[in-house]
C-alpha cells in the first residue's frame, strides 16, 4: 500500500510536461488494485474513514423546467 515515505533529500529537476507524461505512463501500467488502494487512501485523506467505510450518500438535484 502506499506505505513509503516522500524522500525530501531528492530535488528532481523537470519540465512539467516530462512529469505528467511520467505520472500517465505510470497509472496506465498500475494493476487495478493498485488504482483502487490509492482512491481508498485519497478519499480517507480528504474525507476520513467514514467515506470509505459507510455507504455512498444519495442526492438528487430538482431542475425547473421553462
Amino acid at each position: 500500500m502506499l506505505s513509503e515515505r516522500i524522500n525530501r533529500k531528492q530535488i528532481v529537476i523537470a519540465k512539467k510536461d516530462a512529469l505528467d507524461r511520467s505520472d500517465n505512463e505510470y497509472w496506465e501500467h498500475a494493476s487495478i488494485e493498485e488504482k483502487l488502494e490509492t482512491i481508498t487512501y485519497l478519499r480517507e485523506c480528504f474525507y476520513g474513514e467514514e467515506a470509505t467505510t459507510g455507504r455512498l450518500q444519495r442526492f438528487y438535484t430538482v431542475l425547473k423546467l421553462k
